[in-house]
């Protein structure tokens, strides 16, 4: 992870594309989401997600003092630092959603929150894709929709508010994000991180204090804090991934491929524990391929 982002610098500038670096961060997103919600069975997903993101927010602040990087201005380090604290906010709202009831339509509204938020951006802000762009993005957004609807569920109107509430605030992380990329890829998801830890402890604090629940359940450090830390290092990969493809290409195209990580999730599901997809999921599979060829061109 310490080296990821300077790794993968050289390769945007080869060349990679927008499209190529939307996959990575997909790919590691989803691996991320695999491994907190593999750990969450048996610990707190807070907690889980605080794990990660403090140990990674350590190692990213060592490399940025022992590689004596170029400190942002004031606007590049609070643009992410927002990003990092309203995604953690974010994370919050989506898991009292899915605690609410079933998550098909919940994590269908959210994903396509977050999907179309920088994407309607990028329209503004870039002008309109070319036309196998544009049938792209129409099919990354299909391809959201039957990866994540489930027939038969029974959400409740809170839990889809909260939904809503949770993909524009992934959505905007995703537009911060951007914005703050030309600070530099680590400066950016350091101070991402940073912000990302001071929301999650705010919670947590929150939630120990309201909660007459504790948070520490007996067995909690057997094993939970690895899947945290894998979580976190893999989402902070996916963070530098999706930061460059903006930075290298259009961030509709970027979020829009990004935002295809619940298809990695469910394949590492069928791999590991053998839960397999659904057909309509596979058909949603489908259109995530001709979305990501569409808008390689």
């Amino acid at each position: 992870m310490l080296v990821a982002a300077a790794a993968l610098q050289p390769a945007a500038s080869a060349g990679l594309g927008s499209a190529g670096l939307g996959l990575l961060a997909a790919a590691t997103w989803g691996g991320s989401d695999f491994a907190g919600g593999y750990g969450a069975k048996r610990s707190p997903a807070l907690l889980l997600a605080f794990s990660g993101h403090f140990v990674t927010l350590l190692a990213l602040a060592a490399v940025c003092a022992l590689g004596h990087l170029t400190i942002p201005g004031h606007r590049e380090f609070l643009l992410a630092a927002a990003g990092g604290l309203e995604g953690s906010i974010a994370l919050a709202v989506f898991y009292r959603a899915l605690a609410l009831g079933a998550m098909g339509l919940t994590a269908v509204l959210t994903g396509l929150l977050t999907a179309l938020i920088p994407v309607f951006f990028a329209l503004f802000t870039e002008g309109l894709p070319r036309i196998p762009g544009l049938l792209g993005l129409i099919a990354g957004g299909v391809a959201i929709v039957l990866i994540g609807y489930r027939a038969g569920d029974e959400t409740p109107p809170l839990a889809l508010l909260l939904g809503a509430v949770s993909g524009v605030g992934f959505g905007v992380q995703l537009v911060l994000f951007k914005l703050a990329a030309v600070g530099g890829v680590v400066w950016a998801i350091t101070s991402a991180r940073m912000g990302g830890v001071a929301g999650l402890a705010a919670i947590l604090a929150f939630a120990r204090a309201t909660s007459r629940e504790t948070l520490w359940p007996k067995g909690v450090w057997s094993g939970f804090w690895r899947m945290g830390i894998l979580a976190g290092v893999l989402d902070t990969i996916g963070n530098a991934g999706y930061i460059l493809a903006t930075r290298g290409g259009r961030m509709d195209v970027a979020a829009m491929v990004s935002s295809l990580y619940p298809g990695i999730t469910i394949l590492l599901a069928a791999l590991v524990l053998r839960e397999y997809p659904t057909r309509r999921q596979a058909v949603g599979m489908g259109f995530a391929l001709a979305s990501i060829a569409l808008l390689s061109f």
